[in-house]
């Protein structure tokens, strides 16, 4: 990364709002997710990705770094269409292939169908990354609706379970599951009750799972981001809270997608061979401990 951290703006952002799942677009600022600076060096050579919510934010950075690290990318999306289309230009300007296919991944036959499309494409899945998440703001948990109670749920860690199952069939040692938790696995904003529960329940899922696959010579780590800056925020938060979004870390901003991409291609590539089971925190300075 060549850029100056010091230049990305710090609150208040413009007041925004979004209808979920939101679209990078119509955000002010518009997030950086490192299409101008994130520089490869082979460190994911010819290896093959699976992204889950690669559309936008923290999937588009991460999907843009594999590429320039060598990797082929399938991007799972829901049905953000034009951002989807958008990350993908930028893999194959990397020179590497781009596949991307919409679909509800509450569903596990839907799960079951990316993993195969990746083997169908590409010939083999190296890399699993589960990162799609569905948040939403309520002060009141009588506001919590069982049926949204159980949509977050399926769509932040039942997928994963889901994906994890399915990718773990086709996966040969040196392969490599990195889940996305949050901050709020340990630092539960009550306002996001549901998402904080499923937050922690993967940072669980994470830990437990590496120590059940290490055996077969796979690899399972989290990264635990703090506030960045994406579409979600816009399209799931109070006005109020999107204008003042990451002034309450030390950095005093919020963070960007591409601030977490190295991250990212350290767990997959091989140069974490003896990193499993961990939680590597992306928080601006908020602590996790």
């Amino acid at each position: 990364m060549d850029h100056d951290a010091s230049r990305y703006p710090k609150p208040p952002q413009p007041e925004q709002q979004q209808n979920p799942p939101g679209e990078t677009r119509a955000m002010s600022p518009t997030p950086d997710h490192g299409e101008q600076s994130y520089k490869g060096s082979g460190r994911l050579k010819d290896k093959v990705a699976l992204i889950t919510g690669g559309d936008s934010g923290i999937g588009r950075a991460v999907a843009i770094a594999f590429a320039r690290e060598g990797a082929d990318v399938l991007i799972s999306y829901s049905e953000e269409h034009e951002d989807a289309r958008e990350t993908a230009r930028w893999v194959e300007e990397a020179g590497r292939k781009a596949v991307v296919l919409p679909g509800d991944i509450t569903s596990e036959a839907h799960c079951r169908s990316l993993v195969q499309k990746a083997v169908d494409q590409f010939g083999k899945l190296d890399i699993l990354v589960n990162n799609a998440a569905m948040q939403r703001s309520h002060e009141d948990i009588q506001d919590i609706s069982a049926e949204e109670w159980d949509l977050t749920f399926r769509t932040n860690i039942y997928s994963q379970f889901y994906l994890s199952k399915a990718a773990l069939k086709v996966m040969k040692a040196g392969a490599s599951i990195v889940n996305t938790t949050s901050i709020n696995a340990k630092s539960p904003s009550p306002s996001l009750l549901a998402y904080a529960t499923t937050k922690g329940a993967i940072a669980n899922f994470t830990a437990g799972l590496a120590q059940m696959v290490a055996e077969k010579g796979i690899r399972v780590n989290c990264v635990a981001p703090g506030p960045i800056w994406t579409p979600l925020i816009p399209s799931t938060m109070p006005e109020e809270a999107v204008k003042t979004f990451g002034e309450n870390t030390p950095i005093g901003r919020a963070g960007q997608p591409a601030e977490l991409a190295a991250a990212y291609v350290m767990l997959a590539s091989d140069e974490a061979s003896y990193i499993t089971g961990a939680l590597i925190p992306v928080t601006g300075g908020r602590p996790m401990l």
